[in-house]
């Protein structure tokens, strides 16, 4: 896990757009729901769009409507067969229809600059977890950002912890994300992050050419 730093302009530059991985339920806290609206509000107003899983359910539903409400761009993508199921959001400034959820996640990742996961069920930690085993095996370097609102993430943590303790995480295969308690510091850990990332790319550039 990393801690952020003030970003620069030309972090905000290298984040177009931001995948928001969550629920289409709302869950019992409502801590929930309103860190996704306040999430959206934010994006809008920063200029970066959303990218997400096109429903209109739940957190989903909660985090488009409000990026949209405030004059933000959203980019819903989602497999036929959840269109009905998730109710998927039209009003989506993109939305597009596609067959499996293979094909879902590999546009979330192709059409996004960074990854964040809201609280969430299954299918969010699964594709969280997909994000965090690219980046530890080197295949991106685009931030991975757990929002933990009320310690929500908090058993994940403390599984990956174990995992470490049980040496089934080595030192040179860290898993590399960052964690923040609120909506607000999401935007600003991630920009940190990709200021960050681009000189250690440029390196590995120099080294291999």
């Amino acid at each position: 896990m990393q801690k952020a730093h003030k970003a620069s302009p030309a972090g905000k530059r290298r984040v177009r757009n931001v995948c928001v991985y969550c629920g289409s339920n709302v869950g019992t806290n409502p801590a929930y729901a309103s860190a996704a609206r306040q999430l959206g509000a934010i994006m809008a107003a920063d200029g970066i769009g959303l990218v997400y899983g096109g429903g209109g359910l739940g957190l989903m539903g909660e985090l488009a409507r409000s990026v949209l409400a405030h004059g933000g761009r959203v980019t819903g993508i989602i497999p036929a067969f959840l269109s009905k199921k998730e109710r998927m959001l039209r009003d989506a400034d993109e939305l597009i229809v596609v067959e499996d959820m293979h094909q879902r996640k590999k546009l979330m990742f192709d059409k996004s600059d960074a990854f964040v996961a809201l609280p969430g069920g299954i299918g969010t930690l699964e594709e969280l977890v997909e994000q965090l085993t690219w980046a530890q095996l080197g295949r991106h370097a685009k931030p991975i950002v757990l929002v933990n609102i009320d310690g929500f993430w908090e058993p994940l943590l403390g599984l990956l912890h174990h995992m470490k303790e049980e040496a089934f995480i080595r030192r040179d295969m860290e898993v590399r994300f960052l964690t923040v308690d609120r909506a607000e510091d999401v935007i600003p850990a991630i920009l940190a992050a990709a200021e960050q990332a681009a000189p250690e790319a440029e390196a590995e550039l120099s080294e291999k050419f």
